[in-house]
């Protein structure tokens, strides 16, 4: 059984798979030709390898509804040790097994039971928590990056966004999202999704009056 996806003429849920492949396929490619020693840098997400996180979306890929809910249950509502359960299950015995589970889920549209957007969003964010400790530039389109922003700032399901970013102004200087009142933080859509996310390290590249209290906010990173 899977759960409905709501939709609307503005963002039709059947609208963001291409989105998430298109994510996939070019994360895929740039650690095509990384070394042993790159796989086992620290990303930004504490206590993990970019090799683990890279699992952890394999997992996310491979996941529907029922099995989601059996490892709930089977790890007693532990959400951390299904986490680190479903990752060891994808993260192969080496490097380039890790790489090919994850090509073998570019085009899945298995998910848990959470919105389309929400898988979007774990495929760019986690995407930039394996690319920027390596130094790679990831390049999204800010139609992309913007519907992921709208989505993060209702919301604190998967991800406590929503309530991360209460009383501010946020406000993208690369497209047209803007979002909520109060002090402004202004920057790049992307560094304003990875700050709303809890990636400290983004509010580096913010500026505006609101940009302390949302650094101040920002807990550690985690899949």
């Amino acid at each position: 059984m899977t759960t409905p996806e709501p939709t609307t003429k503005r963002h039709p849920a059947t609208s963001i798979w291409p989105l998430i492949h298109a994510e996939r396929a070019a994360l895929a490619a740039d650690l095509a030709d990384l070394t042993d020693e790159e796989w086992a840098t620290p990303s930004l997400c504490d206590r993990f390898t970019v090799r683990e996180v890279l699992a952890h979306l394999t997992a996310g890929g491979s996941l529907n509804p029922m099995r989601w809910l059996a490892g709930v249950i089977r790890c007693r509502f532990d959400f951390d040790k299904q986490v680190a359960m479903r990752l060891a299950e994808q993260l192969g015995t080496t490097p380039v097994d890790t790489l090919a589970r994850f090509g073998r889920i570019i085009t899945s549209t298995t998910k848990p039971p959470v919105p389309v957007v929400a898988i979007l969003g774990e495929t760019i964010v986690h995407g930039e928590d394996i690319r920027r400790p390596l130094g790679i530039r990831g390049d999204y389109p800010i139609t992309t990056l913007t519907r992921l922003a709208e989505y993060y700032q209702g919301s604190d399901l998967v991800v406590l966004t929503k309530g991360r970013i209460r009383g501010m102004r946020l406000l993208a200087t690369d497209g047209p999202f803007a979002t909520g009142s109060g002090p402004v933080v202004s920057g790049s859509t992307l560094a304003l999704i990875m700050a709303m996310t809890g990636r400290r390290i983004y509010s580096d590249e913010l500026d505006g009056e609101g940009v302390a209290v949302l650094h101040d906010r920002c807990t550690t990173a985690r899949p």
